[in-house]
């Protein structure tokens, strides 16, 4: 079995392999679901359907688990965290223009 690491949990960070990844599978350090489009490497929050792939059958909720057929591991999730910091970014450089 190749026990390469294929991605990280959404959620924890936690690495994970292959066999991680299955429809109903959970990650080992927090339980949350990792078939998940927040654990895809087409996840893009600003993109229509919030996915890269314009073909893709629409998710509405990203962090439950799902049939999703392009559904590919990231090594590199998008996590609250980023997105937060992208918020306040954005919110310096308007506030540089008041």
């Amino acid at each position: 079995m190749n026990n390469l690491i294929k991605g990280k949990c959404w959620h924890c960070g936690h690495e994970l392999q292959t066999a991680d990844f299955g429809r109903e599978a959970g990650c080992l350090s927090c339980g949350n679901p990792t078939r998940v489009c927040r654990n895809c490497r087409w996840y893009a929050p600003s993109r229509p359907n919030q996915c890269e792939e314009p073909s893709v059958e629409r998710v509405l909720d990203k962090e439950k688990a799902n049939f999703c057929e392009l559904f590919e591991p990231t090594l590199v999730p998008l996590s609250e965290k980023a997105n937060r910091s992208e918020d306040s970014l954005r919110q310096a450089a308007e506030d540089l223009f008041k």
